[in-house]
């Protein structure tokens, strides 16, 4: 189910349904945490705005971005009771999001540093060995060059690209549960 609403929140992110990435945005953090039907609003709220201030390239507000997840970091604290800091969180995820853009835009053509930050943003999270969810960061960058393409298609909602896209990320889900 989170793959699906991951999928829903990246094809509303790209084309610029802010209404959708909260909506899926809320199923994500339902689904994904379990938190009060407030908590999780609280927390699609941050998650949509830092993607909305990301989305703009080339003139997005990567401190906006890194706030807004920090924000919603600090509600997964209050939730899960775990020890991670809500600021280092934060950089880690706009971290992948900054090397995502550089490879969708052309500026580094590898996918490796982009798995790498994937792999620091998991283990650091889920308290996991790098070993273990390094194949969920695979995945989730295969689901990362689906959407890149879907988007140099159109952003067609009917384009099977989303279902491939939607599979990848349902094997990065799976296996990031079997890694934590």
């Amino acid at each position: 189910m989170i793959a699906r609403w991951e999928t829903e929140a990246w094809a509303g992110y790209y084309r610029r349904e802010w209404r959708t990435v909260l909506r899926a945005g809320f199923g994500m953090v339902r689904e994904g945490f379990g938190m009060s039907r407030l908590r999780t609003l609280r927390g699609a709220y941050h998650v949509m705005r830092a993607n909305k201030a990301w989305a703009p390239y080339p003139d997005n507000d990567p401190e906006l971005a890194r706030n807004e997840m920090s924000r919603f970091y600090a509600l997964v604290i209050r939730h899960e009771s775990v020890e991670l800091d809500p600021l280092h969180a934060a950089a880690l995820e706009v971290s992948w999001w900054k090397l995502h853009r550089e490879r969708q835009y052309g500026v580094i053509g590898e996918d490796a540093p982009l798995v790498e930050a994937l792999v620091a943003l998991y283990s650091y999270v889920y308290s996991a060995t790098p070993d273990s969810v390094r194949e969920a960061a695979e995945q989730r960058v295969r689901a990362m060059a689906l959407s890149d393409e879907w988007v140099r298609a159109g952003c067609d909602r009917t384009d099977p690209l989303l279902a491939q896209e939607h599979d990848a990320l349902l094997a990065s889900y799976t296996s990031l549960r079997e890694a934590v």
